[in-house]
C-alpha cells in the first residue's frame, strides 16, 4: 500500500490528502495551522506534529506550499525524518531559477526531489483531474509515475531540465491571470456602457479562443506580423474602450495601450496587432 506525506494542507493539499486516503493510501499530513490538518482526520489521515514526523517511513512526500522560502524551510525541517529512498514531489509554484538551484543542491546532498506543479483547483485534486507537470531525473520520475498518474487527469513529464516545469507553470498562470484580467475589463466597459456581465459574456462566447491561438498566436510565435488588424487601429479601439470605461478601474487595457504606444512610436503601427510580442519572439 502506498504511504505518503502531505506537507501543506491548504485547499489544494487537503484535496490531495482526501483523494489519497479515499483511494486507500496511507496518508500522514502536516500543516502550520494544525486545525486545517485535523479536518482531514475524518478521512483517516494521520496528523503529524512536525514535518520530520510526517515523512518518517513514507514512500514519497508531497509539498503544497506557498513559495520558495516555505519549500526551503519545510524541507529543512523534514530532513531528520526523511528516508534515503523517499522521493519529494514538490507541487508548489516557485521561481524557476531558485527551483533549479534547489533541485541541483538536493541532488548533490542525496535528497531525491522532483518539481511537480499542477494546473488544478481543490475539486480537481479530489477528483484526480487537471494537469500535473514534472521536471527532474528520469529515474525518480519512473518510480513515482504510477502514483502521480492516479493523482491527476493528465501527467506530463518534461524531462531532466530542473526548472522547466516551474517555467511552464508560470507561463500557464500568466495566461490564466491575463485572461481573467481581460474578462474583467470587458465587464467594466460593459458596465460603463449600460450592459450586464451576462450580455458581455454573450459577446465573448462569439469567439473561439483556440482558433485565435492557432491563428494569430502561431503567427506571433513565428515573428510574422503581416497585418490583419493593424496596431494603430487596435490602439484606436482601446482608446474608445478606455474612454467608455471612464473613471471605472481597468486591470489590463491601460498597460496594453502603453505598450502599443511605444511600438507605434518605434514605427510598427502598420503591422498586425500581434507585433506587441515582437521583443519576445524576434
Amino acid at each position: 500500500m502506498t504511504h505518503i506525506a502531505i506537507l501543506g494542507t491548504g485547499l489544494l493539499g487537503s484535496g490531495f490528502a482526501e483523494a489519497a486516503a479515499t483511494r486507500g493510501w496511507t496518508v500522514t499530513a502536516w500543516n502550520r495551522s494544525t486545525s486545517k490538518a485535523r479536518a482531514l482526520e475524518t478521512f483517516g489521515v494521520r496528523v503529524a506534529a512536525s514535518p520530520a514526523d510526517a515523512v518518517r517511513g513514507v514512500d514519497h512526500v508531497h509539498l503544497i506550499l506557498r513559495d520558495d522560502a516555505a519549500v526551503e524551510e519545510v524541507i529543512a525541517a523534514a530532513r531528520a525524518g526523511l528516508g534515503a529512498d523517499t522521493i519529494i514531489c514538490d507541487h508548489t509554484t516557485t521561481q524557476p531559477a531558485l527551483t533549479a538551484a534547489r533541485a541541483a543542491r538536493f541532488a548533490a546532498e542525496g535528497v531525491k526531489y522532483l518539481h511537480c506543479p499542477v494546473f488544478m483547483g481543490p475539486p480537481a485534486a479530489r477528483g484526480a483531474m487537471g494537469s500535473m507537470l514534472v521536471s527532474g531525473p528520469q529515474a525518480l520520475f519512473d518510480r513515482v509515475q504510477g502514483d502521480l498518474t492516479r493523482m491527476t487527469g493528465k501527467l506530463e513529464y518534461l524531462g531532466e531540465r530542473l526548472d522547466l516545469a516551474a517555467v511552464y507553470k508560470l507561463l500557464g498562470n500568466a495566461f490564466i491571470v491575463g485572461m481573467g484580467a481581460l474578462v474583467a475589463d470587458v465587464f467594466t466597459v460593459a458596465k460603463a456602457a449600460g450592459c450586464t456581465p451576462d450580455e458581455a459574456m454573450k459577446v465573448m462566447e462569439m469567439f473561439n479562443p483556440a482558433a485565435i491561438m492557432s491563428g494569430r498566436g502561431k503567427s506571433m510565435a513565428a515573428g510574422v506580423f503581416t497585418p490583419n488588424f493593424e496596431l494603430t487601429m487596435a490602439r484606436k479601439d482601446i482608446r474608445l474602450m478606455m474612454e467608455t470605461a471612464g473613471a471605472l478601474p481597468l486591470a489590463a487595457l491601460p498597460g496594453i495601450a502603453a505598450r502599443m504606444d511605444v511600438l507605434i512610436a518605434a514605427g510598427h503601427g502598420a503591422q498586425d496587432v500581434g507585433v506587441i510580442a515582437i521583443d519576445a519572439v524576434v
